[in-house]
């Protein structure tokens, strides 16, 4: 069994859902409290033992390349002005030489077409693949619980999460055959699926770790949902010849590609601050008392 040592972060997006915010930054770059998106993923990838951290980029992206860099002028300003807690975040976020790797996705063709870009930088050995859009709030971390599992049955892990029955048309959603420990051997997937014709209510949630044989499945794969290469048609075709293996993982889950998931997450983590809490509790009182509560 070969270490996860690189992890895949597709950040190509337009993210159109978020004009005009994004118009000239890309969204990963949003902030929740005082760090971007795409930091927080990247934080959750180290946490995990994540070596390499592999960024599928696109036009007008160059931001996020600059974010994982030194920046000279502005940690000499810090270094004048004594502000020796700013220079000790700004060393500690930095990757360190060799530790990061951008390859563009020049056209939006889906998810597993995004995958199948970073298939010369992760070569032939498994990886993780990291949603920065679908932010988890988890300690440990949703990908350092799904390695654990990883290390104890090998193959291919997944994490799922349950929503409503009535939600499921949404998402990809697993089928089970049995349970060992954590996780739960996958026997099928479908994405999108009415709610009549689903296997399960547990959907696949932006986190996978991928054996090296998904490449080959995403390069003959035809274009599925919305006239894109699908990373769930790739998996369903893997399905029959190796391990999948689901994690229910402990923890929640926001979606900051969408407005509200964005604005929970900022609450969240906000609360979670301890620097921040107190006023913050305040701060959310006082709104709900303006507006007449909830």
């Amino acid at each position: 069994m070969r270490r996860i040592r690189k992890a895949v972060f597709p950040v190509a997006g337009l993210g159109t859902r978020f004009l005009p915010a994004t118009k000239a930054m890309p969204k990963e770059m949003l902030t929740i409290v005082d760090r971007p998106v795409i930091q927080l993923a990247v934080d959750e990838a180290r946490e995990a033992g994540i070596e390499h951290m592999i960024f599928v980029t696109g036009r007008n992206k160059a931001i996020i390349e600059d974010h994982f860099d030194k920046q000279y002028e502005l940690e000499e300003t810090l270094r004048k002005r004594g502000k020796k807690a700013d220079l000790a975040l700004l060393e500690r976020d930095l990757p360190m030489a060799g530790q990061t790797s951008f390859t563009r996705q020049q056209e939006p063709l889906g998810l597993g077409h995004a995958v199948w870009c970073a298939r010369e930088l992760v070569g032939d050995e498994p990886f993780a693949l990291v949603l920065p859009d679908m932010l988890i709030h988890a300690q440990p971390g949703c990908l350092r619980q799904m390695i654990d599992v990883y290390e104890t049955q090998g193959g291919n892990v997944i994490a799922v999460e349950q929503v409503p029955w009535e939600h499921v048309s949404r998402y990809g959603v697993i089928g089970v055959s049995e349970t060992k420990g954590k996780a739960m051997r996958i026997d099928r997937m479908v994405e999108k699926p009415p709610r009549d014709k689903a296997p399960s209510n547990f959907i696949i949630s932006g986190r996978y770790i991928l054996q090296p044989q998904i490449f080959a499945k995403i390069e003959n794969q035809s274009p599925g949902a919305g006239g894109e290469i699908q990373i769930t048609d790739a998996m369903i075709r893997l399905l029959g010849e190796q391990d999948f293996w689901a994690l229910k993982f402990d923890g929640t889950t926001y979606d900051c590609g969408d407005k509200v998931g964005f604005l929970a997450a900022n609450i969240a983590y906000g609360l979670d601050r301890s620097d921040l809490a107190p006023t913050l509790r305040q701060a959310l009182k006082t709104i709900l008392e303006k507006t007449g509560g909830l």
